[in-house]
């Protein structure tokens, strides 16, 4: 298990609420593509709902975790992409039932026009250390 630092705010860095703006640590570098609101079939779920999305990428990427021999306690950035801002609460409470929200990692959150589906509203992608 690798150990991670984080490092909510940095001298001269405005402090962080939803994310840790540092997070450091030794071990096996482990990347988790994008995850999109797909079952294991390949079937979209909750179309038109940012919540049951959200838990379906958040589901995906614990599995994703899993296979690579971790977990989301070693996750040190999640990038966010939804092609609508307004999806984030329901991103931050699907989060909230996987990650501490005492450690979260550093995350990006970028709007985009669409994804590769135009009924996905999110997709997640990870970076760990084990």
């Amino acid at each position: 298990m690798s150990r991670l630092t984080h490092i909510s705010a940095p001298d001269g860095v405005s402090p962080a609420t939803q994310y840790t703006h540092v997070v450091m640590g030794t071990g096996r570098f482990v990347a988790i593509s994008g995850q999109l609101p797909l079952d294991k079939e390949g079937n979209l779920v909750g179309e038109g709902d940012p919540a049951a999305q959200a838990r379906q990428v958040f589901d995906n990427l614990w599995h994703c975790l899993v296979a690579a021999g971790g977990s989301f306690r070693d996750v040190v950035k999640l990038t966010y992409f939804v092609t609508d801002m307004a999806y984030m609460p329901a991103i931050r409470t699907a989060r909230d039932t996987y990650l501490d929200p005492a450690r979260l990692p550093a995350a990006s959150a970028v709007q985009v026009s669409a994804l590769v589906s135009p009924q996905c509203l999110m997709e997640i992608e990870a970076y760990a250390v084990l």
